[in-house]
């Protein structure tokens, strides 16, 4: 369905969402509803986002429903009065995800964080949105089970779900879509269904739940989540490979991966993030500022992982490798684990707490991944702006972090878009993992054409005739929408 073809999106007036305001509070009652100016900036943006919210981008009502079925009366509510929804979990998402474009109300899942079930033997577990991961995977380790996605730390499973997210734990393990079994989602109208049953496979009808995933909240909300579950890796070892160049070790990482090695774990930190975690005084041990991989390992004996590290460091030498260093005690593990993990905030401290911080993702086919790193690192150096490379790249994929002051924002939105522009001609994607919101909206045509774009807006105006659901988000089905011009 063409943009041209569409009409601007009819809200309700001011009187229908008085009405709807007052519904919703005699529903859930006083204390679940808040007008609170500070709480109403919170639901808005954060400091980490690419899209800034402008002053008229808030909500006007945030609301703290504890069930589907009161997210469900919550949405008929809304649907009867046209009023605009957007959905809120641990607030990390990094591309506009949940700023309300268009007002309305935010349904904020803080009270919906609970681990519903943990199916030992099925190896499952059923959880609501708000249950973060690492949350999960504290209670698994009782189990000695575990949930491999690994985002940013305070990511929740249901804000995951609607960005499609992976982590560090992607190469090995997959993305999140690979863990989820079935979905329970309240559509636009308040009805609510359940993707599909609790096998690990089924053909019957339609993927439901991989329509859902990645939907950024668009299509429906994600009210429970029933998640599959691996054993805990054992015996686990991490190797910190230097390199002199940021294209030897992409060199390094795209032979491995053609190798048929299987590490947990692959990782790319630049030498300038590597010189910031140092600065951070996160690890207990100070790493050489070179451009670094970190593989992890497991395996059923110590021998395992210690082979397959020894099989890395022989590619890795042969690509440029200048020293090696392992971290095999638990502790060392996480101490260096943890700091990839903060590499972000890691980076913001160093380049200054009192600047901006723009954080982005591509992804391409693994050979070319050394090409794509090369250039987009001396193009960042080149702009003049404080930034730093790392990410998930056994699987193509890797992040820039840049630095920035507000009034150098068209440079650094010039150097993203030059960023995304090099991966989609490689063949790869303007997002491996941190979604579309609106700061990669308009990117998609070029990405996947404008007839799969098309195809999307039917399947949202299917599912959400009156486009009341994330407004704005993933696609444009508002003709009249500036979003994106008044951001930049």
């Amino acid at each position: 369905m063409p943009l041209k073809d569409l009409k601007t999106i009819e809200f309700g007036n001011e009187a229908d969402f008085k009405k709807a305001f007052g519904e919703i509070t005699k529903l859930l009652g006083k204390d679940r509803v808040s007008t609170d100016k500070d709480i109403l900036e919170i639901h808005s943006t954060s400091s980490f986002s690419t899209h800034q919210a402008t002053p008229d981008q808030r909500p006007q009502l945030v609301v703290y429903p504890s069930t589907t079925e009161e997210v469900s009366k919550i949405m008929s509510i809304c649907y009867k009065h046209s009023v605009p929804v957007v959905a809120f979990g641990g607030g990390t998402s990094l591309e506009g995800h949940f700023t309300p474009t268009r007002g309305g109300v935010s349904i904020d899942f803080y009270n919906m964080g609970e681990i519903i079930s943990i199916l030992d033997d099925d190896l499952q577990a059923v959880v609501q949105p708000n249950v973060g991961w690492e949350e999960l995977n504290e209670e698994l380790a009782n189990h000695n089970l575990f949930f491999p996605p690994d985002p940013g730390p305070g990511a929740k499973i249901g804000g995951m779900v609607g960005t499609s997210c992976s982590g560090t734990n992607a190469f090995r393990f997959g993305t999140v879509k690979d863990w989820i079994i079935s979905l329970k989602v309240v559509l636009a109208d308040g009805t609510v269904i359940k993707t599909r049953q609790r096998p690990m496979k089924s053909s019957a009808g339609y993927n439901l739940t991989g329509l859902f995933i990645g939907a950024e909240g668009t299509l429906g909300l994600v009210t429970e989540i029933t998640v599959k579950l691996t054993p805990k890796p054992d015996n686990v070892s991490v190797g910190v490979f230097s390199f002199k160049t940021i294209e030897d070790s992409a060199k390094a990482v795209a032979k491995v991966v053609q190798s048929g090695i299987k590490p947990n774990a692959m990782e790319l930190m630049d030498d300038v993030a590597m010189k910031c975690v140092n600065h951070s005084g996160e690890t207990s041990r100070i790493w050489p500022e070179e451009q670094t991989l970190l593989f992890k390992f497991s395996g059923f004996t110590p021998r395992d992982a210690s082979e397959q590290l020894k099989a890395v460091e022989r590619i890795a030498r042969a690509e440029g490798c200048t020293s090696v260093q392992l971290a095999v005690t638990p502790e060392d593990v996480d101490d260096l684990w943890a700091a990839r993990k903060h590499a972000l905030w890691a980076v913001q401290a160093f380049g200054g707490m009192n600047k901006r911080v723009w954080t982005t993702d591509v992804a391409v086919p693994i050979s070319k991944l050394p090409d794509l790193v090369k250039d987009t690192r001396k193009d960042l150096d080149d702009t003049g702006l404080f930034s730093a490379v790392l990410g998930h790249v056994g699987d193509g994929n890797f992040h820039a972090i840049i630095v920035y002051e507000p009034e150098k924002i068209a440079i650094a939105t010039a150097a993203v878009e030059r960023m995304v522009d090099r991966a989609i001609a490689l063949g790869g994607t303007c997002t491996g993992e941190h979604g579309v919101g609106l700061g990669k909206r308009h990117h998609l045509d070029h990405e996947l054409g404008p007839e799969a774009v098309n195809t999307m807006r039917k399947i949202k105006l299917a599912l959400d005739p009156k486009c009341l659901l994330n407004t704005d988000k993933v696609i444009q089905v508002d003709p009249n929408d500036k979003t994106i011009l008044e951001a930049n």
